[in-house]
């Protein structure tokens, strides 16, 4: 059994454009003098047990990021695709370019997640092995409530139990079996996802659910590289 890693990062990253940060897509900005996605990258790679990480750029961009991974000497296990112009779009074409059996393994990771940790990694991978699918996750810690949008905002319709409620991280992972399988029918069905979760659970597959961290949060909008890199120091001061 063989481990793969899917990183799509081909977005281009408007949330960011308010900010100070607005030159480059997020995923090529810097946090502690090293671009966000190499961070990502090299995450994975210190895990024995991945075997390759596959990153899924624009056409543009592929050249910069292999010069990126061949700077930081990362390119032995790192093949670089051509995305698209969605996340799923991106994610399907690094699925199929990958060689690999059906019961490998295959964990996607938003390129925009630099802080993913070992151990969470290595819980995911465990938990495909043993559900065949599963994801990161945190526990909701504020009250949830289902509301109605209205013209002027929106009014509450019902709370929500927190038990009830995780909110999804990634890695996201499943058998590569399982995951073609998935994107196989939302493709046939035009169905657009917002994770690999949700076209598991739409496929009929269930989806474990691991202990993630409050640090690996998505790099989105203005103030989040600083976070980023308030992080970074914490863990160097110890």
């Amino acid at each position: 059994m063989r481990v793969f890693v899917i990183l799509p990062a081909a977005g281009i990253g408007t949330r960011m454009a308010a900010g100070s940060h607005a030159a480059a897509p997020k995923q090529f900005l810097s946090v502690g003098g090293v671009p966000v996605l190499v961070r990502s990258v090299k995450a994975f790679l210190d895990v024995p047990r991945v075997d390759a990480v596959c990153v899924a750029v624009r056409a543009s961009e592929r050249e910069r990021v292999k010069a990126q991974m061949d700077e930081y000497e990362l390119g032995a296990r790192v093949h670089v695709v051509e995305g698209g112009d969605s996340r799923q779009e991106s994610v399907g074409n690094a699925l199929a370019a990958l060689e690999s059996h059906e019961d490998d393994i295959v964990l996607v990771h938003d390129a925009v997640r630099p802080l993913i940790d070992v151990a969470t990694i290595e819980r995911t991978i465990d938990a495909v092995e043993r559900h065949g699918a599963a994801i990161v996750g945190l526990p909701a810690v504020d009250t949830i409530k289902q509301v109605e949008r209205m013209a002027e905002g929106a009014i509450i319709t019902s709370t929500i139990p927190r038990e009830r409620i995780v909110l999804a991280q990634t890695p996201q992972g499943a058998r590569v079996g399982l995951l073609r399988r998935a994107f196989a029918e939302a493709e046939t069905d035009g169905f657009a996802g917002t994770d690999e979760a949700s076209l598991l659970e739409r496929a009929g597959i269930e989806v474990a659910v691991v202990p993630g961290s409050a640090k690996n949060f998505k790099i989105t909008q203005p103030g989040d590289i600083e976070l980023a890199e308030f992080y970074l120091q914490q863990a160097g001061a110890r």
